[in-house]
C-alpha cells in the first residue's frame, strides 16, 4: 500500500494536479485512500451505486455526483460493506451518506458532504463512467484520485510520494 500525503503530492506535482475545494468530510475507517476513478452521475437515487459497488473494485475509487443534494443519503453501511467486500478503495459522494458510525469502522475511504438519515429511491436512474464536475474540478473515469485529511486531488497519471 502506497503511503502518501496530498500536501507532498501537491508540492511535487505543482500545476499537474487538480485540487478539490475543501467541501468534504471524511467518514470512512481509512483516513487516506487513492485509486483510479470510476464515476456515477445521479440524483437522490442510489440504485446505480449498489450495482456499481457490487462489481470488482480493483482498488478503484467510486466518485458519485449526487448533485450536492442534502435531502437523502446515497451511501449507507450495507453499500459500504459491499464496497469493502469487492475491493473498492473508497467512495467520494457529492451528497450525503448514512450509517456514519458503522462506516467509520470499515476499511474504506469515504468522503461526503454530510450525514443524513433518509434513504433514497431506487429507480436505477443515472449515468456511469462519464466525466463529472463538482468541488471546482473535473473527475474523469480512469484518472487517479488521492484523498487524506488535508484534501482531495486528481491527476491524469499515478503519482508517487
Amino acid at each position: 500500500m502506497m503511503t502518501f500525503a496530498t500536501t507532498d503530492l501537491c508540492d511535487a506535482y505543482e500545476g499537474k494536479v487538480r485540487i478539490a475545494a475543501p467541501i468534504f468530510r471524511s467518514f470512512g475507517g481509512k483516513p487516506s485512500f487513492h485509486g483510479r476513478i470510476a464515476t456515477l452521475k445521479l440524483f437522490e437515487d442510489n440504485g446505480l451505486v449498489r450495482q456499481t459497488l457490487d462489481t470488482p473494485g480493483d482498488g478503484r475509487v467510486l466518485v458519485v455526483d449526487g448533485g450536492g443534494s442534502l435531502r437523502c443519503a446515497l451511501l449507507g453501511d450495507q453499500l459500504a460493506a459491499l464496497a469493502v467486500a469487492n475491493g473498492w478503495a473508497g467512495v467520494v459522494v457529492w451528497g450525503c451518506i448514512r450509517d456514519s458510525a458503522a462506516i467509520a469502522g470499515m476499511e474504506l475511504g469515504v468522503f461526503a458532504l454530510a450525514p443524513h438519515p433518509q434513504k433514497t429511491v431506487k429507480k436505477n436512474l443515472g449515468d456511469a463512467e462519464i466525466a463529472v464536475t463538482f468541488a471546482g474540478i473535473d473527475f474523469v473515469p480512469g484518472e487517479w484520485l488521492y484523498a487524506d485529511a488535508d484534501g482531495l486531488i486528481v491527476s491524469t497519471q499515478p503519482l508517487h510520494g
